[in-house]
């Protein structure tokens, strides 16, 4: 039996493309998780495992769905193997059940960790060269010192925080959080 795993890193990504294409391989169950490949805890992995007996294999669209170390990866399959079970990812056309799948396995999942860390350190020298240049990487503050000064009148002024809060078109915990019940 085919058993599918799809894992999206963030709740703004659509797994429906994954699912979609593990169902079109004949995946018999399908298995979501809406987390980073880096955290531990992925409880749609675990019912997925718990489902594979011998002779069934684990399906994913693409390796890094199921991790980017190179180790996890190698160590994952080793696990599914102890257990009797393969693994197949779609878009790479890795089937650890052959002797050239497991190699090709090994090799991509070689270069899946390369391009992680490659992106990491272009991240990082980017972010590097922001500071130098005296630009704050990130999201812009959503409370400028004009909306400050706004919010402090308005306040003073006996304007309810929720109703404050709404004229600037920020949340009330922002309000809160640039403008402490101690500052007002």
């Amino acid at each position: 039996m085919l058993i599918g795993y799809v894992r999206v890193s963030t709740t703004d990504q659509n797994a429906v493309m994954q699912e979609a294409a593990l169902n079109a391989a004949g995946c018999a169950k399908v298995f979501t998780d809406t987390a980073s490949c880096t955290k531990a805890n992925r409880p749609g992995l675990e019912k997925a495992l718990d489902q594979l007996r011998e002779g069934d294999t684990l399906v994913v669209w693409r390796l890094d769905r199921l991790g980017r170390s190179v180790k996890h990866l190698i160590a994952f399959t080793e696990t599914l193997a102890e257990m009797g079970a393969g693994f197949r990812s779609l878009t790479d056309q890795i089937d650890t059940t052959t002797p050239a799948g497991k190699f090709f396995f090994h090799l991509m999942a070689s270069l899946a960790e390369m391009e992680r860390e490659l992106i990491a350190e272009r991240t990082r020298a980017g972010l590097e060269v922001a500071r130098r240049n005296g630009r704050t990487p990130g999201r812009r503050p959503k409370m400028t010192p004009s909306k400050i000064r706004s919010a402090r009148t308005l306040l003073a002024e006996g304007t309810p925080p929720r109703e404050v809060a709404k004229n600037l078109g920020v949340s009330v915990p922002t309000l809160y959080r640039w403008l402490p019940a101690t500052d007002r």
